[in-house]
């Protein structure tokens, strides 16, 4: 897991350490020996215990190079209730290599979780600290995932009158007053607040005060070609001083939102001006645009029309907003040469109205499309059919751009598209975030007892980990998730295995997080509860289906410590939730829907099913849980052999290849090869034998 001890972290240190002032609050001797009973469970996980949550401050004072005080703040929410304050001098015998300042910082954390049972979600950390400990923050985030602020110096007015009376401003003010200032950019759901600009912008990170990640992490995250030939496009597009703008619907709950926090989170850090817009959000546009994308998938029964006004009523909201938000000023819409973006792309099918509108004012200039989700060219091709109608519709627009792309799936793209205009581009998942990141059993801990509580809210059964296993699901809840799949599969697991006792049989999990463009989640969500109650009665007490916060490390928690993932879909796009399963070395059980079976090698890293093979799914979970050899080779093999081109950085890799290529006069035509492919080739990067990729044979 995530990170070492505190006792590791004291061993190895640098660094003395003097105490002017140690933390003095206290946490009830009965709640402390309950602790130590939880940490004799078999793997130190229990939902059963609640951490304190707490907000911390950091702030240093320099004496010297060698020398300066450390000021810790810790704030419940409501006020200040403990602090302390070091000084710490690096030996004299120690070189400068290492981040002396984080090591102290960090393992002063991981010791006053322990001794005071608390979680601390977000931690302020001034900005000359940040600049003094290049380290700190990431190693915050990965190893006590704490969401670290860098902030500047607050001339409040208690300093500026201390100042007057020629008062020093002591080293644990000014920690107390980064802990204040930081627990005011969390939200009441406890997680950082999204932040939206005067153009709709979303300022990723809120415009960099977060700082999860740095370079060198990305670095170690990829293979050494994806590296070299990621920098390579990147140099260009800096070097020409290019805008790239992204335009897409959400900036949070989808794929796509998660995707461009990742990617502008990497290249922000790079320095490339990379923007992100997103409209004013409408939830009867949201409603038309969701029964749109069911219709193309063929999700919804063939009596399901768009209207002609619905229809127009997308196109309103589009124009709407580009004019309100993104053709004045210094708009990303406006021309190049009045400063507006040189690259425009839209990473939505429910924004391809956006495009004329960037041709008028710019006709010369690239615009990428590009669509993630599967449009049946089956339907599409069908006289009078739903589907042709909205299709019709999204490409009086989507014709117009320079270049379409698609997740690699060749009947995921109607005939209409220009074989030249091509490209293939998969979802991408990033293993730094919240999501994927590896946490220890304190941080499992706590999000299992966030899950407990979500559980009892809502009256809903509870997860009896560690004392049992348990498969899950994560995924929306969507009509095409094949989440009645997944109960009837789970179902005849149960018959498979009665003749076991239930504390020997593992229990299952369906949850995700919901989006503000997804007005199906509450009727999937019903229709999910009644069916259990319906037709398994007899299991119900074994299945929690629940819909979470908008926590990643909730989700995060849940996929570590499954025993078998599954991805039961009837209609899919690419879906990266089975990426993420394998990369944590689970085994997974997928349909061959969509991109899925382009993640999945089947018998090697889990088992790819036809849609609705309960019997297949039933027996391969069997397996699983009975043969350990089985599922040791398998958890090995998935844990090695996931590509880089599903993580940010080749995602990347991609997206700068574009900018760099289509750019300034340039031309790009695809002709149906994989982005990733011409990104590297172009950077005189090729593939070699061995080097795991994602297959270049089946869905395309």
């Amino acid at each position: 897991m995530a990170g070492p001890d505190a006792a590791s972290l004291k061993k190895h240190r640098r660094h003395s350490t003097e105490v002017h002032r140690d933390f003095a609050a206290q946490v009830p001797e009965y709640h402390r020996r309950q602790s130590i009973s939880v940490n004799k469970q078999p793997d130190g996980v229990d939902a059963s215990i609640s951490l304190s949550e707490f907000w911390a401050g950091v702030a240093i004072q320099e004496e010297s190079d060698k020398s300066l005080n450390v000021g810790v703040a810790i704030h419940d929410g409501t006020y200040s209730i403990d602090f302390a304050v070091h000084r710490i001098s690096l030996d004299d015998k120690a070189g400068n290599g290492n981040d002396w300042i984080a090591d102290h910082i960090i393992s002063e954390f991981f010791a006053y979780r322990k001794e005071h049972l608390c979680k601390i979600l977000g931690a302020g950390v001034t900005l000359d600290l940040f600049k003094k400990s290049p380290t700190l923050c990431s190693r915050l985030w990965s190893e006590l995932d704490i969401v670290p602020f860098v902030l500047e110096s607050n001339p409040l007015l208690p300093i500026k009158q201390a100042q007057a009376h020629k008062r020093p401003i002591a080293v644990d003010e000014i920690a107390d007053s980064a802990a204040r200032k930081c627990l005011t950019y969390f939200a009441p759901t406890k997680q950082p607040r999204l932040s939206i600009n005067y153009q709709n912008q979303v300022e990723v990170d809120l415009a960099g005060m977060i700082q999860l990640t740095t370079l060198e992490q990305y670095e170690k995250s990829v293979r050494e070609p994806t590296w070299r030939a990621v920098q390579k496009h990147i140099k260009d597009v800096k070097d020409r001083n290019l805008r790239v703008a992204f335009f897409s619907a959400t900036p949070q709950g989808g794929g796509v939102a998660l995707m461009r926090h990742a990617l502008l989170r990497f290249l922000t850090q790079q320095g490339v001006n990379v923007e992100w817009f997103v409209p004013k959000p409408r939830p009867d546009v949201f409603r038309i645009t969701k029964t749109n994308h069911n219709i193309l998938q063929g999700a919804v029964p063939p009596d399901v029309h768009a209207t002609d006004e619905q229809l127009g009523k997308i196109k309103d909201w589009i124009t709407e907003n580009a004019v309100r938000f993104w053709l004045s000023g210094d708009g990303p819409l406006n021309k190049p040469e009045d400063g507006g973006a040189d690259v425009i792309i839209i990473d939505d099918p429910q924004m391809p109205e956006l495009i004329p509108i960037a041709k008028r004012e710019a006709p010369n200039r690239p615009i990428i499309f590009r669509c993630h989700i599967e449009v049946r060219d089956d339907l599409v091709l069908k006289d009078g059919s739903a589907a042709q109608h909205v299709w019709r519709n999204m490409w009086s627009s989507i014709k117009q751009a320079d270049i379409f792309l698609s997740h690699p799936v060749r009947s995921f793209v109607p005939p209409d598209v220009r074989k030249e205009t091509l490209g293939w581009l998969p979802a991408t998942t990033d293993w730094l975030d919240g999501l994927n990141k590896p946490m220890d059993k304190w941080d499992l801990q706590y999000y299992f007892h966030v899950l407990r509580q979500a559980c009892m809210s809502q009256n809903l059964p509870q997860l009896a980990y560690p004392e049992r296993g348990y498969f899950t699901q994560v995924a929306r809840f969507d009509p095409s998730k094949g989440i009645p799949d997944v109960i009837k599969s789970y179902a005849r697991y149960r018959e498979l295995h009665k003749d076991k006792p239930n504390e020997q049989t593992h229990q299952l999990v369906i949850c995700g997080h919901s989006s503000i463009d997804d007005p199906d989640g509450s009727a999937i969500y019903d229709q999910t509860m009644d069916t259990i109650k319906e037709h398994h009665s007899d299991i119900a007490d074994d299945i929690v289906v629940v819909r979470l916060g908008p926590s990643d490390q909730i989700l995060n928690a849940i996929m570590s410590l499954c025993t078998v993932a599954l991805q039961l879909s009837t209609r899919e796009g690419f879906e990266v939730k089975v990426s993420e399963a394998l990369h944590k070395g689970k085994p997974i059980i997928a349909t061959l829907a969509g991109g899925i079976p382009l993640q999945v090698e089947d018998g090697k890293s889990g088992y790819l099913v036809e849609r609705g093979d309960h019997e297949a799914v039933a027996k391969h979970l069997y397996d699983l849980v009975t043969d350990n050899d089985l599922y040791q080779k398998m958890s090995d093999y998935a844990k090695h052999h996931v590509s880089d081109e599903v993580h940010t950085v080749g995602n990347a890799l991609s997206w700068m290849f574009l900018a760099s290529s289509v750019a300034g006069g340039k031309s790009l035509k695809p002709n149906e090869r994989w982005i990733n492919d011409l990104a590297r080739e172009a950077a005189d990067e090729p593939y070699k034998d061995g080097e795991p990729r994602l297959p270049r044979h089946l869905s395309t």
